[in-house]
């Protein structure tokens, strides 16, 4: 398999898996919203997140962040289109960014390697 094979199986791998964790995904937050719940006194580790608990707004001598694309999604008027949509665009963005370093990374090597020959 040559590597062009390879990456465009891993690309739809992923794009495969995140389509399909848009309607497996827990509405219960985990890993870094809920750290950051958790530091607002919003959550506990061992009780659910209270119904109300947002990170949105000024909490002054607090953590905030605003999302691009929160909870993986364009919005609620867009449902889990949007979230496919959101997820889409996160994979392919990723994988830009890496791609771009590697090229990156790959280039410097050569460079060197042409420095070390002369």
């Amino acid at each position: 398999m040559d590597n062009r094979t390879f990456l465009a199986i891993g690309i739809a791998a992923a794009l495969l898996i995140g389509i399909v964790a848009v309607f497996l995904a827990s509405s219960d937050p985990d890993g870094l919203e809920s750290t950051a719940l958790m530091i607002q006194g919003q959550k506990t580790l061992t009780g659910p997140a209270s119904p109300d608990a947002t990170v949105h707004g000024t909490t002054d001598g607090r953590f905030s962040y605003s999302a691009p694309l929160p909870d993986y999604s364009l919005g609620g008027r867009f449902g889990p289109l949007g979230g496919i949509v959101a997820i889409v665009l996160g994979i392919l963005l990723a994988f830009g960014l890496i791609f771009g370093i590697s090229k990156l990374i790959i280039a410097r090597k050569k460079a060197k390697q042409a420095e070390a020959n002369q």
